[in-house]
């Protein structure tokens, strides 16, 4: 594993078996990874910041090393719930929440409905408003896509995706492409993937829209300049709309982690420690 020499653990959580990462001791941080990644998006960002926190990045319930039901709940609410539980569960009363993506779009919701939960908040990439789901995803959500699409093809989608969401071409690995590919191989994982896109939905981010001016942590709102998925006006309407709100940018486009992982996490550690 590329920069780290990480190893995933693994709590019970509503039933689930949820992995994470965990690294370093102090304060608490947890990182949530977006679509279609998982916690090791994160491993070139974890040692930087387990210098002086502790850190936990989990993956997701129907991501990365987790489970994979059949029949669970996997919207950003319910994923919601499933973090607090892991914090419950990790004995976190309180926490700075880093999150990428719709991971961006749990942390909201969580410092929407827990805000005593969560001391920072830091926003990269993440969706929000009405920013998702991306077009990339729209034709994979119509009836009959997952059936019609072979694992070759599904492999080879997410090899071509890869690139879309980078600025310097040069990140686009083979070893790369491993690690997003991974978690979805075989017929299981392309089930899992394709439930995970039926539940894309921004009715979940809308319906908190209206409180996120009253939110009282202080917030971090980190954004590739070049982000093809999450457009930069984005950030600039969530800097605009949170109240205790700065905006960085970050010469990336979507994968800001695999970018600039060094200035990422240097920049949430300033920020974390200010």
């Amino acid at each position: 594993m590329e920069g780290t020499s990480l190893n995933h653990q693994y709590l019970h959580v509503d039933g689930h078996r949820i992995a994470y990462l965990e690294q370093g001791e102090g304060n608490p941080v947890i990182l949530l990874h977006g679509i279609p990644t998982s916690s090791l998006m994160w491993r070139n960002v974890i040692p930087t910041l387990a210098r002086d926190r502790r850190v936990i990045a989990p993956d997701m319930l129907n991501y990365g090393k987790s489970d994979k039901p059949l029949d669970a709940n996997v919207s950003i609410e319910a994923q919601s719930r499933i973090m607090l539980g892991l914090m419950d569960a990790l004995g976190i009363r309180r926490a700075d929440i880093v999150a990428h993506d719709i991971g961006g779009g749990v942390a909201q919701i969580m410092a929407v409905n827990y805000p005593e939960r969560i001391e920072r908040l830091v926003l990269a990439d993440a969706v929000c408003f009405d920013s998702w789901p991306i077009p990339e995803f729209e034709p994979l959500r119509d009836p009959g896509a997952e059936q019609q699409m072979s694992l070759g093809d599904f492999e080879q989608m997410h090899r071509d995706f890869l690139p879309k969401g980078l600025h310097d071409q040069s990140v686009a690995t083979a070893e790369l492409a491993d690690i997003m590919v991974e978690p979805w191989r075989g017929e299981a994982g392309k089930r899992a993937f394709f439930r995970n896109l039926r539940r894309l939905n921004p009715e979940y981010t809308l319906a908190i829209a209206d409180e996120l001016p009253h939110l009282p942590h202080e917030t971090l709102i980190l954004w590739g300049h070049h982000d093809p998925f999450q457009k930069p006006e984005y950030a600039e309407k969530l800097n605009s709309t949170l109240p205790n709100a700065r905006l960085e940018w970050v010469d990336a486009a979507h994968w800001i982690t695999e970018e600039r992982p060094q200035e990422v996490a240097e920049s949430v550690g300033r920020f974390l420690s200010s």
